[in-house]
């Protein structure tokens, strides 16, 4: 109830526009493209080195599950399953509604190859009728050598998880992927800590750091970053850019719906100065290119 009395208090919890889009064709994407393809909240398509990465996918326009109670915000249901090329790796950071989509995963089954997960996580994937062959479970400080030239690091993140009436029992994580040409941290959900700079002390620097920057409040700082948190995080990774994800499709904070966005921009313009990754959905990031520059989309919408 107080909840509901809160977000009746905030008219910008939720868009009344509709958010911009452009639909890239990721069937005939040059096989020696290096990209990356932003579906809202935490949901991306990577092609790099050959190789074609899917992480987090939430495309059914619900996070939860109860239909019709966390709906994805207009514009941002642009994508499918079906416009989903063959998946060579499925990467999920943890199991809350807002990452692991059944109906989603259920459609990806036949497409997906790998799926690489924390421990626990792969369970649900068993249960809908993916092979155990294809999943691969790894504990924190675990690596999965998955190619030539291509591994995974499990790394920790300071989160939770939990589906239903079970909670924690199914392991959170980040993961370090080390391509033949790059080196990406996809973080998940975390709040700020110690972990980050352990990370960078590890890896050395991190070509692109992708963060969870929405669906926080004040009182979750310690399993969601603020955006100030996202920002000495990737100073703690020594990163070159920062993707900052978690927001722009579902409400499931307490905050504006673009006030992820703007304060990071803002904090970042002030005392980082860190090349920041923020597409519209849809959009080619070219992952090798640390000078393009993006629209900010979210300004003079309601």
């Amino acid at each position: 109830m107080l909840y509901e009395a809160y977000i009746k208090n905030k008219p910008r919890h939720y868009p009344t526009d509709i958010i911009p889009s452009v639909k890239t064709d990721l069937f005939n994407l040059p096989i020696d493209s290096n990209v990356l393809v932003w579906f809202g909240h935490s949901s991306y398509f990577i092609q790099i080195d050959g190789k074609r990465i899917l992480v987090d996918p939430v495309l059914s326009g619900n996070a939860s599950p109860i239909p019709q109670t966390v709906k994805s915000f207009k514009g941002t249901d642009i994508y499918t399953v079906a416009d989903l090329p063959d998946i060579d790796y499925l990467f999920i950071s943890h199991d809350h509604y807002d990452h692991v989509d059944y109906e989603t995963l259920i459609a990806l089954k036949n497409k997906t190859k790998k799926v690489i997960c924390g421990l626990g996580v792969g369970s649900h994937f068993e249960y809908w009728g993916y092979d155990n062959s294809k999943i691969i479970e790894k504990d924190w400080n675990e690596k999965v050598e998955l190619d030539n030239g291509f591994t995974a690091f499990v790394e920790p993140a300071r989160h939770f998880s939990g589906r239903g009436f079970s909670a924690k029992n199914t392991l959170w994580a980040s993961y370090v992927l080390q391509t033949p040409s790059m080196k990406i941290y996809i973080g998940g959900d975390s709040g700020y800590d110690t972990h980050y700079a352990a990370i960078g002390r590890k890896y050395g620097s991190i070509d692109l750091a992708i963060l969870d920057n929405g669906q926080y409040n004040e009182a979750w700082r310690y399993i969601h970053n603020l955006p100030e948190d996202v920002l000495k995080a990737a100073q703690d990774l020594k990163a070159k850019r920062i993707f900052p994800v978690h927001s722009s499709k579902f409400a499931l904070g307490t905050h504006d719906w673009d006030e992820p966005l703007v304060k990071i921009t803002k904090l970042n313009k002030l005392s980082y100065n860190f090349p920041l990754v923020t597409p519209m959905i849809g959009e080619i990031v070219n992952l090798k290119d640390t000078n393009q520059q993006f629209k900010k989309w979210w300004v003079g919408l309601n």
